[in-house]
């Protein structure tokens, strides 16, 4: 299953799209540079291609370590770039309907971040929550104030007088400050970080579009987050108020909180038919989801799997995470539709024996050659036009023509056209498993890969 920041939750867009296109927003906005998991990279990087962003840089991290070495990262990435660069660190799954404001208060952190501050955006806290951390502001002039206290999640009690009080903000984990200052702080505050990740960062091998973080050695670095090494230490830290609609999407039903509801109080996204349904949110995202009769729920459909549960039930889904991660259901490492450097596929049925997937290769884009040990494998040309090699032979292929490639047979698929190129790829055999690839020639430098 996909992570949130790779759906579109909220718009046509996925998060991560609305994140970049936000930020692309800001006058004198450099090419962004992005840190994800490797897993994800292609998604990642063709999700940020469809809507016209060329990142200066992808990070893909071999582990998850928590904020603080993720923006490490980035920000000797982005020194190399510039050596007076200034980031905006944005988590890719907030939700900010305002983004004219927002990029009234990035203004303002930015021009703080300039005199050497370490800015976070404190959100007004409309309503106590308990779910989020505060920052307390001390007395300045605006538009940023210096910070007096970061507060972890309070109880609800607590969380009134903040309110009521108006000097507190909720945390929203978004910064901004130049590369060289964070790195100086980090230096100061969590120099075993810093060394860490500079020697996984120096160690980085390019691929393609990507920078691969060396593993050997980010292993070595410990989890913390910004908050923890930095913020909460340093003298320079201040904030920006900001009221634009702002929400940390941690769960299904947060989500449903931050979107406009219709008459009935749901919130219907997709292709999705209700009846006598109240105050529910009814995503879909490959077929027609319907319901009749459901109240206080949430329904979520990808063409990986369905959820169903009560509002007041969601934060349960990591224990069917944990489930499926334990039974070795294919559904917690693969998804239906992967993305590779050349296109995409989608794997639209499968059975003892057989699998049959949907290819799209981009105008250019090239297959490894290759060949499988344990599988032969029809394609039929659905539009466009293929380059097809099978042993010795290269011949194109029109719409409606198909061909066969037989086990052990060394083959590759190529668009040389001006159009995308879709297939139709039925795979059979006694064993239909990705890693049952012997690469040749790449032409994305994934030779003795499966990815």
């Amino acid at each position: 299953m996909f992570p949130k920041q790779l759906l579109a939750l909220t718009s046509k867009n996925t998060m991560l799209q609305e994140t970049a296109s936000r930020l692309a927003g800001l006058a004198h906005a450099e090419a962004p540079v992005i840190v994800c998991n490797e897993a994800h990279r292609f998604t990642v990087a063709e999700q940020v291609r469809a809507i016209g962003i060329v990142p200066s840089a992808i990070l893909l991290e071999p582990k998850g370590r928590n904020t603080a070495p993720a923006v490490a990262l980035a920000a000797l990435k982005a020194a190399d770039l510039d050596p007076d660069a200034t980031l905006i660190v944005a988590p890719a799954d907030h939700v900010i309907r305002d983004a004219k404001a927002f990029r009234r208060a990035a203004e303002a952190a930015i021009q703080a971040a300039a005199t050497g501050k370490l800015v976070t955006f404190g959100i007004i806290a409309h309503a106590p929550e308990t779910g989020y951390g505060y920052i307390r502001r001390d007395e300045g002039p605006g538009p940023t104030y210096p910070v007096a206290q970061f507060i972890e999640k309070p109880l609800l009690e607590v969380a009134v007088e903040f309110v009521a009080s108006g000097d507190y903000y909720w945390n929203s984990g978004m910064f901004v400050f130049t590369a060289a200052r964070y790195l100086e702080e980090l230096r100061k505050f969590a120099p075993d970080i810093l060394e860490a990740t500079s020697a996984a960062y120096r160690a980085a091998k390019t691929d393609l579009d990507f920078v691969r973080i060396d593993a050997a050695a980010f292993a070595k670095c410990r989890s913390e987050s910004i908050d923890y090494a930095v913020m909460e230490r340093t003298k320079d830290a201040v904030v920006v108020p900001l009221d634009a609609g702002w929400s940390d999407v941690g769960s299904w039903s947060s989500l449903f909180d931050a979107l406009s509801p219709d008459a009935e109080g749901n919130v219907l996204q997709g292709d999705v038919l209700v009846h006598d349904t109240h105050d529910c949110y009814v995503h879909s995202t490959s077929r027609l989801v319907a319901t009749v009769g459901m109240d206080d729920h949430i329904v979520v459909e990808t063409k990986d799997a369905v959820l169903v549960a009560p509002k007041g039930r969601v934060q349960d889904v990591k224990e069917l995470v944990a489930q499926i991660r334990k039974s070795g259901r294919s559904e917690s490492a693969l998804h239906r539709e992967v993305f590779r450097p050349w296109g995409s596929y989608d794997s639209i049925d499968s059975g003892e024996r057989f699998q049959v997937k949907r290819l799209s290769v981009k105008p250019g884009g090239v297959l490894s050659l290759q060949m499988h040990h344990h599988r032969a494998e029809h394609w039929i040309v659905v539009s466009g036009t293929a380059r097809i090699t099978c042993g010795e032979k290269t011949f194109l292929l029109s719409e409606n023509e198909s061909t066969f490639i037989p086990i052990g047979a060394t083959h590759r698929i190529e668009n040389p056209g001006k159009v995308h190129l879709h297939l139709i790829e039925v795979q059979s055999g006694s064993y239909l498993g990705e890693d049952d690839i012997v690469r040749f020639e790449d032409n994305y430098g994934r030779q003795g890969t499966n990815t």
